[in-house]
């Protein structure tokens, strides 16, 4: 879970710009973008089973496969050929970024901002950026084609939401007791609870399940996540000491539970705990932790981005 402090500042984006690899397109910059397909629904991948023995197909599962925009564009810097070669150098290093495009959990990031909707965020590969002409180039004129291939076809909140939750100090003093990081019982709508009496309450503000980031600092042993709407469970049969951590991406297409950023700890998960079905629903639910820890001084960490069916 990268804290924001080690990340450079967003670049703030108007409606109808989209940014790729720090280049601004669109509206109102040197990359106008004349059309962008695949803002609808993304494909799918049907698992229909024909029928062996007559006509007809039975429907299986649909799935969604990649969400892959296709960006029209083109670099406008007229009378300046340096300056539009210059934008499409930058776009093409954004391209060859080893981190996203060598690794298996790399990936690119694609922002951009509808009309009425703050800027929201596409994970996926950038694959092509592509000059279609070079006749223009002199004039500093370079049409784009541009694909973006979103391995995950939900779009997610720019900015992300964070909670820390300590361990429940009070039930560190009754024998034999785990100590709990929030209630069990599910915030009834209306009940009026105080929000700093509930801390751990998240907030989706998305269509669609959001999928948070999970930092688990020791001392402690045994820890249990649960989410009191969904009643899904994550716990770990390990330990940690002093100054360890774990760490546990739940986004589809990049599941992994490391230990100190290194070590492989998904074996340790107990089988009913499934990283890629711990999701935040729509609207508000409550994050509860438990585990065993003398000194109360352990702490979870959770982040996550509100997601959206569309931009």
């Amino acid at each position: 879970m990268t804290t924001p402090a080690t990340q450079p500042p967003p670049i703030e984006l108007a409606p109808w710009q989209v940014e790729i690899g720090g280049v601004v397109l669109g509206k109102g910059t040197q990359i106008p973008i004349g059309d962008i397909e695949g803002l609808g629904s993304p494909t799918v991948r049907a698992q229909d089973v024909d029928n062996p023995v007559g006509d007809g197909t039975n429907p299986g599962q649909d799935l969604y496969g990649p969400r892959t925009l296709r960006i029209e564009a083109g670099i406008k810097t007229p009378g300046d050929p340096a300056a539009a070669a210059d934008l499409l150098a930058r776009l093409q290093r954004a391209l060859d970024d080893p981190a996203a495009r060598t690794r298996p959990e790399g990936r690119h990031v694609l922002r951009g901002r509808w009309p009425g909707h703050r800027t929201r965020r596409l994970y996926g590969r950038l694959r092509r950026v592509e000059p279609t002409s070079t006749a223009t180039a002199i004039h500093g004129w370079i049409p784009l084609d541009i694909e973006f291939a979103g391995l995950d076809p939900r779009f997610y909140e720019d900015e992300a939401s964070q909670l820390t939750l300590g361990l429940d100090q009070a039930a560190l003093h009754k024998p034999g007791a785990r100590a709990v990081g929030a209630p069990l019982r599910v915030p009834a709508q209306g009940d009026g609870a105080d929000p700093e009496d509930r801390p751990g309450w998240v907030t989706n503000h998305g269509n669609t399940s959001a999928w948070p980031a999970l930092r688990i600092h020791g001392p402690v042993a045994h820890p249990r996540i649960w989410n009191s709407v969904t009643g899904r469970v994550l716990e770990l049969d390990l330990s940690l000491r002093t100054g360890e951590w774990v760490e546990m991406e739940t986004r589809p297409t990049t599941c992994w539970a490391l230990r100190n950023g290194t070590d492989n700890v998904a074996n340790d998960l107990t089988p009913g705990s499934r990283l890629d079905l711990f999701a935040i629903p729509p609207g508000r639910s409550e994050i509860g932790w438990s585990g065993d820890d003398p000194t109360g001084t352990a702490r979870l960490d959770v982040s996550w981005r509100s997601a959206y069916t569309g931009l």
